[in-house]
């Protein structure tokens, strides 16, 4: 009877990404999915580092599948975590079989032989694994690895390393494979993708060109302000998935600089004017700290005005999370956690009723929308597991596009009929 795994995945789509190759390497070991952590011979866990209550989360996952395995399966703890803390990890973690870092060792489906070091065994690069086809008509597709940036917030670099962009080539042979409809390309910093290679020039339009002839929709995560060149900007404009997802984290230029990132409110105001300007139909995405080092009242109503002003589609709102070695470990100024949770309520508040209003300003529009599973779509609007949903009526064909009309909304959801007269395409 062949052995069984299971894969829980934790944090980023990235982290879906790298758990996807190595449920793949699995498979191709002859292991099969088990039904419930219980079943399985292999528990694996791909953590999240990124701020302390990822952390947390990844702490109690692993104590929780501990109890829930079975006797005699092996317990391994692999991702972020795993990669920055290391033995620290594995010494706090006694329930764990193993801690292994992203050069997962080929013996991870298996017991090591006696007097076998799993620490020695060859080591798998999961950027460049082969994966199996998705079982949805969308699938994420990492086009690098780690960052060159020095954002002070940020401890991603010191354990992913410096960008690694994959070749353009190897991503399209992923692509071929991945059999959907939608691609989301993702990265740390996505829009330096190439720029690591011998001539130091950004690939990235390129790459989504490439990717485009292949499949209906491509879909760009994470856009670095600095990065969205005009050229990058044209391309995602003129394509059927107008979506800028833009990394800002603050508008406060001072802020900014202590974070050690570029911009400001005005220049990012008039980057997304000009966007609309291009595209009126555009969605936009971002991210936003609270609680930096530093961060005042003045600033803080910056960037209320600034999210009232800009009237984004969705919007994250995030606590500072003081990392070990970062930039900002050893800033001064540091905000009361209350005071956080006071302005994070504030914001997201005020986001809540702008997205609840955008998506009013939906109500009667014919538009197109991919259906992942029954009764469950989305439009260029909804990126995959992170925005709102396109709800249709549940004998729509899943995995093809078709054109709707939105009848409600309801939050962050659409409800949506079909347009029979409307042949549903990209």
């Amino acid at each position: 009877m062949p052995r069984s795994y299971w894969v829980e995945t934790l944090g980023c789509p990235k982290n879906q990404v790298d758990s996807d190759k190595l449920i793949g390497t699995l498979a191709a070991d002859g292991m099969v999915p088990a039904g419930s952590p219980a079943e399985a011979d292999l528990v694996v866990v791909n953590t999240c580092a990124f701020v302390e209550e990822a952390r947390e989360e990844s702490v109690a996952t692993i104590l929780e599948l501990d109890e829930r395995r079975t006797d005699g399966s092996r317990l391994v703890v692999t991702g972020c975590m795993a990669e920055r803390y290391g033995d620290e990890l594995a010494g706090a973690l006694p329930e764990a079989d193993a801690v292994v870092g992203f050069g997962v060792p080929v013996t991870l489906g298996r017991k090591p032989a006696n007097g076998e070091d799993p620490s020695r065994a060859p080591q798998l690069d999961l950027l460049n694994l082969p994966r199996p086809p998705s079982p949805r008509p969308w699938a994420y597709v990492k086009v690098a690895e780690g960052c060159d940036k020095a954002c002070g917030f940020c401890a991603i670099p010191s354990f992913r390393g410096p960008q690694r962009s994959r070749s353009i080539e190897d991503v399209l042979e992923e692509v071929d494979g991945l059999d959907v409809r939608e691609v989301v390309l993702v990265a740390q910093d996505l829009a330096a993708y190439g720029r690591d290679g011998g001539s130091g020039e950004r690939a990235i339009v390129p790459l989504v060109r490439a990717v485009a002839e292949r499949v209906d929709w491509v879909r760009l995560l994470y856009l670095y302000p600095s990065e969205l060149t005009d050229e990058l900007v044209e391309a995602i404009a003129t394509g059927p998935v107008p979506y800028f997802d833009l990394s800002l984290q603050h508008v406060a230029a001072p802020l900014l600089r202590r974070m050690r990132r570029w911009g400001s409110g005005d220049r990012f105001l008039e980057r997304i004017e000009r966007i609309r300007a291009l595209r009126p139909d555009a969605a936009f995405r971002s991210n936003f700290i609270a609680g930096y080092p530093g961060e005042t009242e003045e600033h803080h109503d910056e960037l209320l005005r600034f999210v009232e002003e800009a009237r984004l589609d969705w919007c994250g709102f995030f606590a500072y999370s003081r990392e070990e070695g970062t930039h900002a470990a050893g800033l001064d100024g540091e905000v009361d956690p209350s005071l956080v949770a006071d302005r994070l309520a504030e914001l997201r508040e005020l986001q809540d009723g702008i997205t609840a209003a955008r998506r009013d300003e939906l109500i009667g529009e014919v538009t197109t929308v991919l259906v992942d599973e029954p009764g469950v779509a989305r439009s260029h609007r909804e990126a995959p597991e992170i925005d709102g949903l396109v709800h249709v009526p549940a004998d729509l064909e899943v995995g093809r596009f078709h054109r709707v009309r939105i009848t409600g909304a309801a939050g962050p959801d659409l409800d949506a009929v079909p347009v029979h007269d409307a042949p549903g395409r990209p």
